[in-house]
């Protein structure tokens, strides 16, 4: 493969685990969660989504994640709050932004998005011109002249409350798609900002490695009075490039003045070295607590070379099992070493056989987060209110039933909003409330996985659907069938209780691709339905396909 096509597949990988942690972000801002973390991860997954993209030349992925990305920066300063109206922008903000990656894959550039644009541009209060301005200022940053002091007179003091600051991206900084003009930018909300640009590292073109980093900048800050505030706008890319933070204007500090734990536990890497009398209990201290939050590490490893390992550890426990019969025959005591040896080598080989299941198992959360924006969709569509709710996201379970549970579970959701759910006229009349809910569930129960969809709504009218099903010839008018039977005839194929053919239902495909999806992969699927309070359907599947 050729090695820019190798990494451009690296990059939407990376665009896929960045738009689940966006969907996630953006639906605890829908729900009443819009802390400070939240917004910063929904911004950080676009930022970086755009960036990348950028690399690779996505001009419409890249213009419309920067229009998404300016209203996120306002949302994430406080100059625009998240409120009902500016979330619904967003989260169709996220979906475009989805399609856009997707066109980006394929090779496509047929989305249309700029109804979604002119939305964003309305809170923004952006134009052309304005972001043209931006680019421009960005440019000035770069490249302005470095003021250098050549008649050796002392520079003048600068007014109190003034910060010196010395930052130099390292190639690791880039390299996630940061940009040092939105640091800089974020500077000049905390006081008055003078910029020079460092290139005097920059070598000529023949020697220029673009994998390596050689701008640096010198910022002098004034009308600041706390560190903290500057410390926090490097926050992010504190591990990733060099930075020296001091106090223009040296002043003495009485020690009253000084609490006694400030200054004494410092990021590596964002702040100028503590002081020399800092106690080393003070800094091991600091350096356990940086240890603890590290996030674990990951690697991407091709599923060929998991199922061989899978494969090799199943013959061993088979193998293993073939020797101990053996030895039983010969008439070896249970107290001989060899039979304590193939013991103790049976629990060892059991315990690595589950440690190589684990590594083909994913969280279910990577196929429940695609369904809220099929639920916002489809409630649109049908006039609805609806409410999902995810439960045990973190359950784990085979790689290959994570990939094929999307389809069943996209027809149940579908099926649950417009066969399940009534109107909000129906409900209120009906004495509930007028937003239904869908739930959708995953919980481990044993060496299986149990999948729940259900809902609040009108549940299975019986003797509608024995009627239909007699209609087209399904069942005979004099069978005598269990509410259960009954129940079971939906997932008959060509069999819909829909009135009229639309872009939802109506043609008798769904359930009957999600009962042979389901029995597909070993599982099976039950109803229960209370008719005026809703219906329930369980899927349950082995949690891995490796023994199969």
């Amino acid at each position: 493969m050729d090695p820019m096509e190798a990494i451009k597949q690296t990059y939407f990988q990376e665009c896929d685990e960045l738009l689940l942690a966006m969907e996630e972000g953006l639906i605890a801002m829908e729900n009443g969660e819009a802390d400070g973390e939240v917004i910063n991860a929904v911004f950080r997954a676009v930022h970086s989504i755009k960036g990348g993209g950028g690399a690779f030349g996505f001009e419409m992925l890249v213009g419309f994640a920067h229009v998404f990305e300016t209203v996120l920066d306002q949302v994430r300063s406080g100059t625009l709050a998240p409120n009902n109206d500016v979330v619904k922008v967003l989260l169709r903000a996220g979906d475009k932004l989805s399609d856009h990656v997707a066109a980006a894959r394929n090779g496509t550039a047929d989305v249309q998005d700029a109804d979604v644009k002119e939305e964003l541009n309305a809170f923004s209060g952006t134009s052309a011109e304005a972001e043209a301005a931006a680019i421009a200022e960005m440019e000035a940053l770069v490249f302005a002249p470095i003021h250098i002091d050549v008649d050796g007179e002392p520079a003048p003091k600068p007014p109190s409350d003034a910060w010196q600051i010395r930052f130099a991206p390292q190639p690791a900084l880039y390299a996630k798609a940061n940009e040092p003009f939105l640091l800089i930018r974020e500077l000049k909300t905390l006081g008055r900002v003078e910029v020079h640009a460092d290139v005097s590292g920059i070598p000529d073109l023949q020697t220029l490695d673009p994998g390596q980093s050689y701008l640096a900048w010198d910022i002098a800050l004034c009308g600041c009075s706390e560190r903290t505030k500057i410390e926090e706008v490097f926050e992010f890319v504190s591990g990733d490039c060099e930075l020296d933070i001091r106090e223009a204007v040296p002043r003495p500090v009485l020690e009253a003045e000084v609490p006694p734990s400030s200054a004494d536990v410092l990021d590596a890497g964002t702040v100028s070295p503590p002081a020399e009398s800092a106690s080393a209990e003070k800094k091991t201290g600091a350096v356990q607590t940086a240890a603890e939050t590290a996030p674990k590490q990951t690697i991407r490893v091709d599923l060929d070379k998991v199922d061989r390992l899978v494969n090799i550890v199943g013959e061993l426990v088979i193998t293993q099992a073939m020797l101990t019969q053996r030895v039983v025959e010969c008439g070896q005591a249970r107290s001989s070493t060899v039979v304590t040896g193939l013991n103790e080598l049976e629990h060892l080989l059991r315990e690595l056989q589950e440690s190589v299941m684990a590594i083909r198992t994913q969280p279910v959360k990577s196929v429940f987060q695609r369904m809220p924006r099929l639920a916002r969709e489809l409630a649109a569509q049908t006039n609805k209110q609806v409410h999902l709710v995810l439960e045990g996201e973190a359950t784990e379970v085979d790689k290959t039933v994570i990939e094929r549970l999307g389809e069943p579970l996209t027809h149940m959701i579908r099926n649950a909003i417009d066969h399940g759910l009534e109107t909000a006229e129906a409900r209120l009349a009906a004495g509930k409330p007028a937003e239904g809910t869908v739930t959708l569930r995953a919980e481990p129960r044993g060496g299986r996985i149990v999948i729940e969809v259900s809902d609040d709504g009108r549940g299975i009218d019986r003797a509608r659907v024995r009627a239909k099903a007699v209609e087209k010839g399904l069942i005979s008018p004099s069978a005598r069938l269990s509410d259960e039977e009954i129940d079971n005839l939906i997932f008959l194929p060509g069999f819909t209780t829909a009135n009229q053919v639309s872009n939802i239902s109506g043609r008798g495909v769904g359930l009957d691709v999600v009962r042979r999806n389901i029995v597909d992969l070993g599982g099976r699927i039950v109803i229960n339905s209370t008719a005026g309070k809703g219906s329930r359907f369980s899927l349950t599947l082995p949690l891995t396909l490796a023994v199969l």
